[in-house]
């Protein structure tokens, strides 16, 4: 045992005992947040963070040595959760299932917090109702080169095409580049049901604000624009909710706003520290958004206008993989996001000649979910490259398999 270690300090969240283990560890060392100044910080926003999270089945996403290392996703709720923590079983499109943790009260928050989980992931679904999602999540994510002033004007449309169709939006910066807008409903509609309204929601957008914003599923189809993420609607996916805090050195945190400040402010402004004051001065933006839940019946009937929406192309292998309609080439891939841009940089040094013909949205460093962790793709768009000069597709720099030695579903 260390000796230096501090002991573990129990907690009183009304009236259940939460242990913190290593309370003084260092979490955020450049803006000096331990772990227990992060559970505190959660006690303190308690009423708004569970208002997104609260009473949600959640994905764990744990960063038990700190920031700098990736984090591990955990669905399946630990065997010893005390009583307060709920239960709730997802039955995924893989077949799969798994037993996820449900909070409810400020000592579900203490509890996830001391697993290592900084921001908080919830399905669009309540634990009672796991088939009809009551939320419709919209990810405005800006592609490289894409400026703040951009992402607001595509959430202006995006509130304009909801408000037409009956439905409120709630903006709230995505605690990284982005903002997302959360929209309430009526659980009565599939998942299904939910993803197409969204896809119909982001090619109206797209079709109203062409050039500024993007429908486009490929990311290397989008060029410099805001992609309105319809696809975090899917089945199995989550996304970080109100209040969460990101893996970021500043603590900068998923912060509800109202749509009077959407254009006044920048993500930056708000971190752990900030975002304190901010909820003890004036309380949660979002107080109303249970009260203001509506129906997908224009979007469905906007759906039916616009009609299907494009196909990819596919190969003609007989495979049924898609085809690309650009000049991609893969560089590497791995399994941190270091190696990630290393990799890009020795590619950069292989091919000197083509980097000034690159646009920043020609560069392409995706995560990629694998079973319990991201992983990493480096892809180059050539399609600014002259065609004579495009560097033809190479042995890849690094080639990690992050489903080496795993059996299918585990």
């Amino acid at each position: 045992m260390n000796p230096s270690k501090a002991p573990a300090q129990i907690l009183d969240v009304d009236g259940h005992e939460v242990r913190i283990s290593s309370p003084d560890k260092m979490v955020f060392p450049e803006a000096g947040l331990t772990k227990l100044d992060l559970v505190r910080y959660y006690l303190a926003v308690a009423e708004g963070a569970l208002r997104g999270a609260g009473g949600r089945p959640m994905v764990l996403k744990r960063f038990p040595k700190g920031i700098g290392a990736e984090p591990f996703f955990q669905k399946r709720v630990p065997e010893n959760h005390p009583d307060f923590i709920g239960t709730a079983t997802l039955q995924y499109a893989s077949g799969t299932s798994a037993e996820e943790a449900v909070i409810r009260d400020a000592a579900g928050l203490a509890w996830v917090v001391n697993l290592g989980c900084l921001d908080l992931n919830p399905h669009p679904v309540r634990a009672e109702d796991l088939e009809h999602p009551d939320e419709l999540r919209v990810d405005l994510d800006p592609m490289p080169g894409v400026e703040w002033a951009r992402i607001v004007d595509t959430a202006y449309v995006a509130r304009d095409v909801l408000a037409e169709t009956g439905l409120v939006g709630w903006p709230k910066t995505s605690g990284s580049r982005g903002l997302h807008i959360l929209v309430r409903i009526a659980p009565q509609w599939s998942y299904r049901d939910v993803r197409l309204a969204a896809e119909t929601l982001a090619r109206e957008v797209e079709n109203r604000a062409p050039g500024l914003a993007t429908a486009r599923w490929w990311k290397e189809e989008r060029g410099e624009s805001v992609f309105v993420d319809f696809n975090q609607n899917a089945k199995d996916r989550t996304v970080a909710s109100a209040y969460s805090v990101r893996a970021l050195p500043d603590a900068r945190v998923s912060t509800p706003l109202t749509w009077e400040e959407v254009r006044s402010v920048r993500p930056e402004q708000f971190t752990v520290s900030t975002v304190l004051r901010r909820f003890a001065d004036s309380g949660d933006p979002h107080r109303g958004i249970d009260d203001a839940a509506g129906r997908l019946d224009g979007l469905l009937a906007l759906a039916a206008e616009l009609g299907p929406a494009e196909k990819a192309p596919r190969t003609g292998d007989g495979s049924g993989r898609r085809r690309s309609v650009m000049p991609l080439i893969e560089v590497a891939r791995t399994k941190t996001k270091p190696e990630a841009l290393a990799a890009l940089e020795e590619w950069k040094s292989r091919h000197r000649d083509v980097v000034p013909s690159l646009t920043p949205a020609d560069v392409l460093v995706d995560g990629m979910r694998g079973s319990s962790s991201l992983w990493y793709r480096v892809r180059v768009n050539l399609q600014h490259v002259p065609e004579p000069d495009r560097p033809a597709q190479e042995q890849l720099i690094a080639d990690y398999d992050p489903w080496a030695g795993k059996h299918p579903g585990s």
